[in-house]
């Protein structure tokens, strides 16, 4: 019997299936939904007031720019053994304990303006610990779901998810400019309300995140490469790790081809932000699709329509000839976006041993989101270089490709429906 066999028949034999009590009388799934919710929403805002706050007090946008990288710095160096670590910790205190510490981080900084003895400093340290405990929440977090939720309902669980982080990148932002008109500190006194608010609610949920296990000492690194041997030998879940690294990395830098674009066309800042709430729209529509479009058409056609969609739709950036036009092209290309990305997390939590999860899921996303930075700088060279609508065309080569690679991929067309695994 092969390993990925091997560790299918111990999943099925170590998992109970769960009574499918419908989402919305389920206590544990409300909780968890309503905390990450209010969470959420404080994390947009608090991401909208820092770059603010930065450049009111050095007027340096290479330093906005750094305190930005540090977040993503934090996620390239911790990821892997955040994720191993995650196999073998208590997943719910974890969770706990990184929102408290993320509240008391955030809380110190209007703490400390009150006090007179803000710094930018203080900022850099703020912004490296939240994201570092972003980093250890999200690893454990991943694994939550299939704990709450019977297996079937995990596709519908996470589209709900998908919708609440959908709409804080709509709310978030317009909460986080008005709060901070009124005072530059509230934005951060919310977020640190946010995080207690999710705390509350996580301690409230009474299911366990994690199968009763027994733990070996420990061997940090040999565990991360039992989660990369353990992916690299699934070819279907090491093919979506490449497709879904392959498809980002040249949209990562959407943001300022739009703001490129916007402004050819000569719209206002608030014209713009309208724009980008045009794809929280369609990020909202594309979740709640999510599910039903699973469930209708199976794993594999939706994720050969979705990557050609997302591909094609990627086309009309380049054609769109004024700000509502770009508005409604932002909006359906980002709807396929959550659709994409809550069919594939979907599919691989469901194939994933649970000891095996956290780990997994770390090397899965250093292989779909670590090349980000570089989607960054490329997009920024072809920007000053060839401009945005050739940016757009060049970008579409390798999302051509992989749609074209998807298609033909024997492992995506062969792959069972989640009931059948």
């Amino acid at each position: 019997m092969s390993t990925i066999q091997q560790d299918s028949s111990e999943l099925q034999a170590a998992v109970k299936p769960k009574r499918a009590i419908p989402l919305w009388r389920n206590q544990d799934f409300l909780l968890l939904l309503s905390g990450q919710a209010v969470s959420s929403i404080g994390t947009q805002i608090s991401q909208l007031a820092f770059p603010l706050l930065i450049l009111a007090i050095t007027h340096s946008p290479a330093q906005t720019g750094l305190i930005t990288a540090l977040r993503g710095l934090a996620y390239a160096l911790f990821s892997l053994p955040a994720g191993a670590l995650a196999d073998r910790w208590n997943r719910k205190r974890v969770m706990i304990l990184c929102d408290t510490g993320r509240a008391i981080a955030l809380g110190s900084i209007p703490f400390a303006f009150a006090l007179g003895v803000l710094t930018i400093t203080q900022l850099y340290f703020v912004t490296l610990i939240e994201g570092i405990l972003f980093v250890f929440f999200q690893m454990a977090e991943s694994t939550a779901i299939p704990h709450i939720v019977s297996r079937e309902q995990i596709p519908a669980a996470n589209g709900h998810n998908e919708v609440i982080f959908s709409s804080a990148l709509m709310l978030g932002p317009s909460i986080g400019g008005g709060l901070y008109g009124i005072s530059s500190m509230l934005p951060f006194l919310g977020d640190a309300l946010s995080y207690t608010a999710s705390v509350v609610s996580l301690c409230f949920i009474k299911a366990q995140f994690q199968e009763e296990r027994t733990i070996a000492p420990l061997n940090l690194w040999g565990e991360v490469k039992e989660g990369l041997v353990w992916l690299w030998h699934h070819p279907l879940l090491r093919f979506i790790a490449i497709l879904t690294g392959g498809l980002t990395t040249p949209c990562v830098g959407y943001g300022l081809i739009m703001i490129v674009l916007a402004q050819g066309m000569h719209a206002s800042p608030a014209t713009i932000g309208l724009i980008f709430a045009g794809g929280g729209a369609g990020s909202i529509l594309g979740a709640l699709l999510a599910s039903p479009l699973q469930n209708r058409f199976g794993f594999a056609r939706v994720m050969i329509g979705a990557t050609w969609f997302w591909a094609l739709s990627w086309l009309l950036y380049a054609v769109a000839p004024n700000p509502l036009l770009l508005g409604i092209v932002n909006g359906l290309s980002y709807s396929v976006v959550p659709l994409y990305m809550v069919v594939q997390y979907s599919y691989r939590m469901t194939i994933i041993p649970d000891h095996l999860r956290g780990r997994v899921n770390s090397v899965f996303r250093l292989i779909a989101f670590g090349s980000q930075p570089l989607g960054f700088a490329l997009t920024g060279i072809l920007l000053q270089t060839i401009g945005p609508v050739m940016s757009v065309i060049v970008l579409f080569i390798p999302q051509f490709i992989l749609a074209i690679a998807v298609t033909f991929n024997r492992h995506v067309r062969e792959a069972r429906p989640i009931k059948e695994l």
